[in-house]
């Protein structure tokens, strides 16, 4: 069974031999531990792999993403890094006025997309392959507005907000249509819901506003013969019935962030789970015992012949071996 048939028969809860695995790293991992990385990938190889992003044009970004200083996106908003090997945070909006959000120039070089290239990387490998792409409407705008701005006109139901985030909608939907004829296995989107403890709206204006634009990505993605992933961080508890609903094949969450055993009452069997393990204190503070114990708790929450996939993330202050111990706990069950 190659890695493509495991990951097809976890999301089918149709028996696979063993639990499949993808690894989450920042540039952090490979600038302060490259070695222990390297074990990690060398003795627990990825199932799960991304496709490139071939494109006929170009897009136009300046700066490092993952360095000291300024980084703009192809949709032209501003991130400042101040930590290399991670994200930076976008502190001035792009569209100060709604004059500019008129004004605003989509990304279209990123629906120039090589459909026979990404075909051709398909073809050669046996690895499950995920788009190139990723929508994110409500972390778009906040990435053109600020949150601020976005929280503020949600609450007011601001039609020029809707208006903008009706835009945005229509281009990721155009590129997904792009991705959906290429021979990628499974699509994904992702929007961060959750703060610590609830979700950072109500679930009734998540239902009304965003609800409907997951269910139409969804929807093209099946309609042709594609998986659809999500991510999603912090407390979503709120929402994951929706997500199911709505026909999500596997959500990837910070499932210590809520009540396992109560999820995986209510929706174990109705997707699959696609990690994690937490890393606000177990894969930076854990012991390997600790770790150990948190991959059994989450495989008896959620596993039903499938509906687990092994991730996590090694991303900034995470303790390599904890990492390692995440899959090596993940090989011996």
């Amino acid at each position: 069974m190659d890695s493509r048939e495991l990951v097809k028969r976890t999301l089918e809860f149709d028996r696979p031999k063993r639990v499949p695995r993808q690894l989450w790293t920042l540039p952090w991992a490979e600038i302060h531990h490259p070695e222990m990385l390297r074990k990690i990938w060398n003795d627990f190889p990825d199932d799960i792999v991304g496709a490139p992003r071939f494109l006929h044009q170009p897009i136009y970004t300046t700066g490092e993403q993952y360095e000291i200083g300024t980084f703009v996106d192809e949709w032209g908003c501003i991130f400042e890094n101040r930590q290399r090997g991670v994200i930076g945070e976008v502190k001035v909006p792009l569209l100060k006025t709604w004059e500019d959000a008129k004004r605003l120039r989509l990304p279209d070089e990123l629906l120039s997309l090589d459909v026979e290239l990404v075909n051709q990387f398909c073809r050669e490998t046996d690895l499950f392959v995920m788009a190139g792409n990723c929508p994110r409407p409500f972390e778009r705008l906040q990435f053109l507005l600020t949150s601020e701005k976005v929280y503020l006109d949600l609450g007011e139901q601001s039609p020029e907000l809707l208006e903008l985030l009706n835009r945005i909608h229509n281009f990721y939907l155009d590129e997904m249509e792009l991705w959906a004829t290429t021979d990628v296995d499974a699509m994904m989107f992702m929007d961060d819901w959750g703060a610590q403890k609830a979700l950072l709206i109500s679930p009734s204006m998540w239902r009304k506003i965003f609800k409907p634009l997951y269910k139409e990505y969804v929807e093209l993605a099946h309609n042709h013969g594609k998986y659809i992933f999500m991510h999603s961080d912090g407390y979503i508890a709120d929402i994951l019935a929706d997500l199911a609903e709505i026909g999500v094949d596997a959500i990837n969450a910070q499932l210590f962030a809520m009540d396992i055993g109560a999820l995986g009452k209510q929706l174990r069997g109705a997707m699959t789970f696609w990690g994690e393990i937490d890393r606000q204190y177990l894969l930076s503070f854990g012991t390997p015992s600790e770790i150990a114990k948190a991959v059994y708790r989450v495989k008896e929450a959620f596993y039903a012949d499938g509906g687990v996939i092994a991730q996590c993330e090694f991303g900034a202050g995470a303790k390599p071996e904890n990492v390692y111990q995440v899959f090596k706990t993940w090989q011996e069950i």
